[in-house]
This record gives structure tokens, C-alpha cells and sequence, in this order.
């Protein structure tokens, strides 16, 4: 397998961890900054400043390409620059990854979704997701490309979590009536993106996430439990201050079902649960010290 990645983040980052040892020039990944380019070297990944570099020669030499880099300003990045080599070099990868969002569906007052659901997205970043996947099915459609879409609810994970602000007492509990999420745990993500990687069908489009839709207090009451200090306070959504990107997250409120991923991809998640994720972080912490 020769991999690149566009955009070698936090999920992108957890799969090259996921398949390591890594064949030295095995994977390639862009990233923006050469502070950046020097840690993923040191993961056993060979960087590319993304935009500046030029991919052509990675992309031709790539049996597989994962794109995790999101809409700027409306617009994928990916395509912006490189769709022409896409366009050109289709039909050659073995399998191609999106990583799109449940944003995707909008509001449904948290009843279940799945890959079948309405796209009514309520935010300007859930439409630009639709925008995009409608150009990459297109780039598929016309020439041939193996696209596999992964929608992704809220990511947590090792260094992401709700331990730190709960401890720091910058948490707090908003409360919205009938507000629900879904999660997925980052190494589930990884292990999502290596299953389809195994089981190509282009065309597939996957929910990936946990099985426990849940409020979001409930996460946070979980966290100070295992932590052992006060509940963070309680809020109503109406009287919270909260920045327009936390606020807009409100404005949706569904469970993702994730069945088609269990079924197709024969995916056992690792952290069926929230409970589960936190547990396993709780406990990885105090195994540090």
C-alpha cells in the first residue's frame, strides 16, 4: 500500500499509528507548516507542505488517498489545486477516502438518522460539506474515481477529551431540551478507514460512529464522576454565553445510526460507548501518573 493523506491531523494521525510499523516512504502527508512536516517525520511520514508542494508524483505512485483536509472558505482545498491530476489519475488508486461530517444531515429534533437521510444541513459549514461531496461523487461518477465517504459526528480521543476542563472548572453543563450527539472514539476512526481500506466499494458512504447518542451534560457529569470532583454547573442553552461555532452546534440535534458500518465493514468498535472512551482515558492517565 502507498498512502497519501490530505490533511494529517488528529484522525489522520491515529490511523498512521493504527498500521504502524510504517514502510519507510509507505505514506505521505501534507500539512501546512514545517513545524508540522518535522513530527509527522518522526511518525515514520514522509511530509509535503500542502498547498506549495508539488504531489503529482506521490499521487501517481499512490494506490490509496485519504482527504481529511475540510471546506475553506466554501471550497475544498484538494480540489481547488489538484483536481486535474484527480481527473487524470482516477482510475488508478485501489480506494479513495473522504472524511466528511454528520453535519451533513441538519437538524432531525433527535430522532435517528442513517446514510439514507435528507441532507438539510443548518450551518454554512454542513452545506459546504454537502457541496463537497457532491463534487467528489461527480469526480467519481465521471471518472471513475473509488470514492469512500466517512461521516464523522464529534471526535474525542487522547488529548481531546472532557477531563481538562472539568478539572480546570471551565466546564459547564448547557442544558437544551431533547439536545442529542452522536461520538466516535479516534482509534474506532482509524480502524473505520483501515476496514473499508480492506473491503473497497466504491460508492460506499458510512456513518461512523459510536453507538450511544447522548446529551451532552451526560458526558460531562460522566467525566467529573470518574474524576471524582463537582458536577461543572449547569446552564440553560438560552442564558449560556457561547461563541457562534459552540452555539451552532446546538442548532442540530440527531442520533446517527451505524449499522451500515458494523454490517458492511464487520467493525467491532473498541468504544462502543462514551463510557467506554472515557474509561479508557481515564485510565490511561492514571497509568502515566
Amino acid at each position: 500500500m502507498k498512502l497519501v493523506i490530505f490533511g494529517t491531523g488528529y484522525s489522520a494521525q491515529a490511523l498512521v499509528q493504527e498500521m504502524q510499523p510504517v514502510a519507510p516512504g509507505s505514506i505521505v502527508g501534507t500539512t501546512r507548516s514545517e513545524a508540522k512536516a518535522e513530527a509527522l517525520s518522526r511518525m515514520g511520514v514522509t511530509p509535503r507542505i500542502f498547498p506549495g508542494s508539488d504531489l503529482r508524483a506521490d499521487l501517481e505512485g499512490a494506490t490509496h488517498v485519504l482527504i481529511t483536509a475540510g471546506p475553506e472558505d466554501g471550497a475544498d482545498p484538494v480540489l481547488k489545486h489538484l483536481r486535474s491530476d484527480f481527473e487524470e489519475l482516477a482510475s488508478r488508486f485501489d480506494w479513495v477516502g473522504y472524511l466528511s461530517t454528520t453535519g451533513v444531515y441538519g437538524d432531525h429534533d433527535g430522532e435517528w438518522v442513517d446514510e439514507c437521510a435528507p441532507l438539510t444541513p443548518a450551518t454554512r459549514r454542513g452545506r459546504a460539506r454537502v457541496t463537497t461531496e457532491g463534487e467528489w461523487q461527480a469526480l467519481a461518477r465521471d471518472h471513475g474515481l473509488p470514492l469512500h465517504i466517512l461521516r464523522l459526528p464529534g471526535i474525542y480521543g487522547p488529548g481531546r477529551g472532557p477531563f481538562e476542563k472539568v478539572r480546570n472548572g471551565t466546564a459547564r453543563r448547557i442544558i437544551k431540551d431533547g439536545q442529542v450527539f452522536s461520538r466516535i472514539h479516534v482509534e474506532d476512526i482509524a480502524q473505520a478507514l483501515l476496514a473499508s481500506m480492506n473491503r473497497p466499494n466504491p460508492g460506499a458512504i458510512y456513518n461512523i460512529c459510536d453507538d450511544d447518542p447522548a446529551p451532552p451534560q451526560d458526558v460531562l457529569t460522566y467525566a467529573a464522576e470518574l474524576l471524582g470532583v463537582d458536577l461543572p454547573p449547569a446552564v440553560r442553552f438560552e442564558d449560556a454565553e457561547m461563541t457562534p461555532m459552540a452555539r451552532s452546534f446546538y442548532a442540530e440535534s440527531k442520533r446517527v445510526d451505524n449499522r451500515h458500518m458494523k454490517d458492511e465493514l464487520g467493525l467491532r468498535l473498541r468504544y462502543p460507548t462514551y463510557r467506554a472512551g472515557l474509561d479508557a482515558l481515564f485510565a490511561a492517565e492514571r497509568a502515566k501518573g
